[in-house]
């Protein structure tokens, strides 16, 4: 599987069954060239437009399964989200 793939695919919390939005991007060690966390971004600031205000940084060990479609993770969205700059 390749990263490209990766932001074609929703992320749903198995926690609240909601949907978290869809990957951007990716953070990798570059020293071992694993993947650390998948960055989701967060709502947009009205009615989507106008850019965003925070970002989903969720931790690869959250994540508990990838399907052809979607992307299963393990996690509290209060604690994942952070604040753009």
């Amino acid at each position: 599987m390749r990263i490209c793939d990766l932001k074609q695919k929703e992320v749903i919390n198995v926690c609240t069954c909601g949907c978290i939005g869809c990957v951007s991007d990716v953070d990798i060690d570059p020293r071992t060239g694993r993947i650390l966390f998948l960055i989701v971004p967060g709502p947009g600031k009205i009615c989507s437009f106008l850019g965003r205000d925070t970002e989903f940084i969720i931790p690869w060990e959250c994540v508990t399964q990838i399907g052809t479609d979607i992307i299963l993770v393990e996690v509290d969205e209060e604690k994942i989200r952070k604040k753009c700059e």
